[in-house]
């Protein structure tokens, strides 16, 4: 399984990836393979704010619907309008052409709640 080691991570299995007060979110492999094929994606609208772990969008897949959540509080600042028409993307490229939105970061602090590549590895383990 693919797990880059330069993101964060949540038990949720969502990712983060920080660029200074910035931050790219979608959610991981081992998600989208639980998950099945993704067959929609209802994301939040740029401008719109969340706290941490917060629900801010919907992925739906052939097997279940759920929920995903903002792994650090933040303001909406892009959303991957690429998903609408193609939500496959999320399976075929989860941590590329999938991700999910771009949020500008409102306390870098919540960061130290989430885990980073070894301690998400070492939590798959034990999930599974």
């Amino acid at each position: 399984m693919d797990l880059p080691k330069d993101l964060f991570y949540t038990e949720n299995h969502e990712w983060l990836a920080v660029d200074g007060d910035e931050a790219t979110i979608g959610i991981t492999e081992y998600a989208q393979e639980e998950m099945g094929d993704v067959v929609f994606v209802e994301l939040p609208e740029v401008g719109e704010e969340f706290e941490q772990f917060d629900s801010f969008g919907v992925v739906e897949s052939v097997k279940a619907v759920a929920d995903v959540y903002i792994p650090v509080g933040g303001k909406v600042i892009a959303i991957n309008e690429e998903l609408f028409d193609q939500p496959e993307l999320i399976n075929e490229e989860p941590y590329d052409g999938g991700w999910l939105i771009k949020i500008k970061i409102t306390d870098e602090d919540e960061l130290e709640s989430l885990m980073n590549h070894e301690e998400y590895e070492r939590f798959l383990e034990e999930v599974d």
